[in-house]
């Protein structure tokens, strides 16, 4: 009986770690990619990509309605974030970067602060100098829904001219480039 229970616990870990090697795999395409060169607009916007759903309305940090389908025509980073995150801390200034260099060409970053309260966010926004609109999106599920799954944060999407999802990225791209050279290409 006691050689039994050994291989019935070593089964059930096997089981288990089958499913989370299934899943880690099943998270992959969402938006981890590999990118190797420069990127055209074709590489990195599919004719055949879905429409972005642009049809929600937040409030900024001066509580000002901004509605995000008044933005189309641009080349759009929506970045969903909070004040928490880690990762998030550590994009936001090459998103001001980004900002600053392209806003000219067409680019608008809106950052969306998924859980964090506006006595929060508003000093967050002052103390790391962002240049970029940053929206309310605590209580905003839906729009979140809209553009999920939401794996983890940040999850920042893509979005070109046209108002197509071009690209998602779940967590920071490893490649520190890959926005610039994304958005780039849609310019």
């Amino acid at each position: 009986m006691s050689q039994r229970f050994p291989l019935r616990l070593n089964l059930r870990w096997l089981i288990a770690a089958s499913g989370a090697l299934a899943l880690a795999f099943a998270a992959l395409p969402l938006g981890w990619h590999i990118d190797t060169g420069r990127a055209s607009a074709a590489a990195v916007c599919d004719p055949a990509a879905k429409p972005a759903p642009l049809n929600f309305t937040l409030k900024d940090i001066n509580n000002k309605d901004v509605r995000l389908s008044d933005f189309k025509g641009k080349v759009i980073l929506l970045d969903f974030w909070a004040t928490w995150c880690g990762p998030c801390k550590v994009e936001i200034p090459g998103f001001i970067t980004l900002q600053n260099k392209y806003a000219a060409r067409g680019l608008q970053v809106i950052g969306v602060s998924v859980d964090d309260k506006l006595e929060q966010l508003k000093p967050y926004v002052a103390q790391m100098k962002m240049n970029y609109i940053v929206l309310q999106g605590l209580g905003h599920d839906d729009v979140q829904d809209a553009f999920g799954p939401m794996w983890g944060l940040p999850t920042t999407v893509v979005i070109g001219r046209n108002g197509t999802i071009c690209r998602k990225h779940i967590g920071m791209p490893s490649d520190k480039d890959a926005f610039e050279r994304e958005i780039a290409s849609l310019l």
